[in-house]
């Protein structure tokens, strides 16, 4: 940290003000003591506060920065001026005042993500010849892991840096962001559930489920809770399945549901569950499992009451079965895309029975055409109060419409995603969201597509 220099200019506040000068290349700021101690404890700013007297302190730093950086302490954005500088060079000044998580929040805040603006911005390339995998972006700040083949690789949430690291899985199918720099993996072929330290390019833990054989288990699923880990795993004889629940923190087991011991033809319970997804609104969490056999594609959903160990709710598919499922907390309602029709339906969580049905989005004659597979591979994924469904090259973005007349009734309506030029391509097989920004894949491409707001500043 450079020491503070400076002396006292003609009208500079008096000891006791709540005004403080700062001296940055040369050129004079003043602010409050608030301003700066928004910054919070134990940073560059808040002890500038408990240190100012009668000396305006020099920081030799670059002032044309440090004005947007105080912008942003003052208000929580970045002013307009600020698109005509690099995001590089602005990371790297707020990491020295120790204020990236305020910048973090200022461009890739959650909140930020405006789903009827979203357009392509960028792609970002991978080393290698595998297309990727799976993706596993960070919530919060959209930092961005991709498996693709043997190897992870992840990006800053700026998107700007990015490491890659050899894995021991031949393929990673299972990937889930714990942190900007720790993500837990898993393969169908593989066993055991590995959290790898990216950062230092190490395996932390490895996680193994086993039944009453002993044998090895490989993961299916992962999902997560504020407070734990959810794992699917199946026997790597594939004749028995579990959910383990872990502690996100410690990593340590906290109880098992769904054990199946498979005997005979009893496929109900041979279905692994292969999506979590934990609905914090109802302290549920929701998991997913289909099989394709000689009559077709079934399966089932279930909602778990994770602390009781009970199913609260359940449904068997068999009639154009889901290709993929997805909860929306706060619209209370459950979408999936038909694998034979390709067309998004929903449940309404409210009204929830043994025999709940659902209400088809689309063209309801193809939800009966069982000649036809058109949502094979499709994908489903809920962000806020919005929907969003892949088909074919394509997304669809499904939103509910407010209608009045108090029937009870929900109307949602479809939008199609981004410019006519973004419009179109292969089949997307991987969709995922973190902080405003929506990333996707697309089939043997190696790349990953990068979507955000027209009006994002960076």
């Amino acid at each position: 940290m450079p020491p503070f220099a400076g002396s006292e200019p003609a009208g500079f506040p008096k000891p006791d003000s709540n005004i403080v000068s700062i001296d940055v290349g040369g050129q004079l700021f003043q602010t409050t003591k608030q301003t700066l101690t928004s910054a919070g404890p134990k940073t560059f700013f808040s002890r500038i506060a408990e240190s100012s007297g009668i000396y305006a302190p020099f920081i030799d730093r670059d002032p044309e920065i440090f004005s947007l950086l105080l912008s942003l302490l003052r208000t929580g954005n970045l002013p307009s001026k600020a698109k005509a500088f690099d995001l590089q060079d602005l990371i790297i000044e707020s990491k020295f005042y120790g204020i990236e998580s305020l910048l973090i929040n200022s461009l890739s805040n959650p909140s930020q993500l405006e789903p009827f603006n979203l357009q392509k911005s960028l792609l970002l390339p991978l080393n290698g010849r595998d297309s990727p995998s799976a993706l596993a972006a960070d919530a919060a700040c959209g930092a961005l892991h991709v498996a693709h083949g043997s190897k992870i690789t992840s990006f800053d949430w700026s998107l700007r840096r990015k490491a890659t690291v050899l894995t021991h899985f031949t393929a990673v199918d299972s990937l889930l962001a714990l942190s900007p720099t720790l993500v837990a993996a898993g393969a169908n072929d593989f066993s055991g559930l590995q959290i790898l330290d990216l950062e230092n390019g190490r395996v932390k833990e490895t996680l193994n489920w086993e039944n009453v054989t002993k044998s090895g288990s490989t993961v299916q699923a992962i999902g997560s809770s504020s407070e734990n880990m959810f794992v699917s795993f199946e026997s790597s004889r594939r004749n028995s399945n579990s959910i383990m629940v872990y502690d996100l923190h410690s990593l340590t087991p906290v109880t098992e549901i769904g054990h199946n011991e498979i005997f005979g033809a009893d496929i109900d319970s041979a279905i692994p569950a292969t999506k979590l997804q934990w609905v914090e609104g109802y302290n549920l969490l929701m998991a997913s499992g289909s099989h394709s056999g000689p009559s077709g594609v079934s399966g089932n959903i279930r909602l778990w009451d994770v602390r009781s160990g009970n199913v609260v709710w359940e449904i068997s598919e068999k009639v154009d079965c889901f290709a993929d499922v997805a909860v929306c907390d706060p619209l209370s309602v459950i979408f999936k895309v038909g694998v034979n029709s390709g067309e998004a339906s929903y449940v309404d969580m409210r009204n929830l029975s043994g025999e709940s049905a659902w209400v088809c989005l689309g063209d309801k004659r193809k939800v009966t055409n069982s000649g036809k597979k058109e949502g094979i591979g499709s994908k489903i994924e809920t962000q806020g109060n919005q929907v969003f469904c892949t088909k074919g090259g394509d997304v669809e973005l499904w939103s509910e419409v407010i209608m009045g007349g108090g029937n009870g009734g929900r109307i949602f309506k479809k939008n199609l995603m981004g410019r006519m030029r973004d419009m179109g391509g292969a089949k997307i097989t991987n969709l995922a969201f973190g902080g405003s920004t929506m990333f996707l894949t697309r089939k043997d491409q190696q790349c990953v597509e990068v979507w955000q707001s027209s009006s994002r500043e960076f």
